[in-house]
Parts: structure tokens; sequence; C-alpha cells
């Protein structure tokens, strides 16, 4: 029976590489750029805007900048929760939060059968 503790933690790791991927697209580069705003100097330079993360409806296949609305709260907005998560989390944490939350769910539904 293979180890389940390594098969979790082979999943929390693509797991984090694929929120590393995504969060990059928001995090400033080697050169405090954000792909996300592209070529924009005002969001990319300017100390009034360059703070501000603006999540757009969807983004450049190659240099990830922003394209459409830039007002998304829906799967983009998930990226700022993807940065907490793992920024604290490890492998363990996650299943011990995982197995937490089940059995909080079990004993809520039997409170209310």
């Amino acid at each position: 029976m293979p180890d389940r503790l390594g098969e979790v933690d082979e999943l929390f790791e693509v797991t984090r590489e694929i929120a590393s991927r995504l969060t990059r697209i928001f995090v400033r580069d080697e050169h405090g750029r954000r792909p996300v705003y592209g070529g924009t100097e005002k969001f990319q330079a300017d100390p009034h805007w360059r703070d501000y993360i603006l999540f757009y409806e969807y983004f450049h296949g190659d240099n990830g900048a922003g394209l459409g609305a830039s007002h998304q709260t829906g799967w983009t907005g998930s990226v700022a929760r993807l940065i907490q998560m793992f920024g604290y989390m490890d492998a363990t944490k996650f299943l011990e939060a995982g197995r937490r939350a089940a059995v909080q769910y079990r004993q809520v539904a039997k409170a209310g059968a």
C-alpha cells in the first residue's frame, strides 16, 4: 500500500505549483513589474496606482497581461486566497484543516438530522 502522506505531499506540491503560476501574474517580478499590468506604465510605476491589484476577466497567454473587464471578483479574485493559503500552510496543515472541516460537517449534519 502506498504511503498516504507521500501522496498528500505530492498532491499538495502540484496544487502549490498551480497556485504559484497563477499568483505570479499579480506579484512583482525581479524588475518590480507585475505581469497583470503589461505595458500600462501608470499601473506599473505610479505610486498612487502600482499597489492596487486589478482582477481582470482573462489574461494574455504569453505575457499574463490582464484583458477584458478589470473589476472581476470571480475566479481571479480567488488568487488572493491562494496567496494567503500557501503563505502559511504546508501539506500537513492542509490535511489537518481538511480533517477538521470534515468532522465539523459530520457533526452539523448529525445535529440537523
